[in-house]
């Protein structure tokens, strides 16, 4: 089970106006529209498009173990988020951040990012709560 801190429960609230296991179900929502596809809807890396990748698609269920036990919270956001420079998975997988803010209008000058960051976040604490 993830443990969440006071500061990541508040902008999770302030971002979803929801709890943490709405927040998980939000993630997993999120994961099953966005990361399915291509890593499996078990994130075993056998999702539907997989074999017709240019780069092996990994599994997201073993980032712990792959990290000696501790789940990789912010380089797994950078990879979703793929805005920072940081290219996921070896670069074919899309730009998450980019291209969840263009699905955003009329939040005012700073309510696009809050909800991107948001989303990614509600995405990577569900990835976390799936490691084996």
């Amino acid at each position: 089970m993830t443990r969440l801190t006071p500061l990541t429960m508040l902008a999770l609230a302030l971002t979803f106006g929801t709890s943490p296991a709405m927040t998980e179900e939000a993630g997993k929502s999120e994961y099953m529209n966005s990361c399915a596809t291509c890593h499996g809807e078990m994130a075993d890396g056998a999702g539907p498009l997989a074999e017709l990748m240019t780069v092996p698609v990994p599994s997201l269920t073993d980032l712990s173990a792959r990290n000696d036990g501790v789940f990789p919270m912010l380089r797994v956001i950078h990879s979703i988020d793929g805005r920072p420079g940081i290219k996921g998975h070896g670069y074919p997988m899309p730009v998450w951040g980019k291209r969840f803010q263009t699905d955003i209008e009329n939040t005012g000058p700073y309510g696009a990012e809050t909800i991107v960051r948001g989303r990614i976040l509600s995405l990577a604490l569900y990835l976390e709560s799936i490691q084996e």
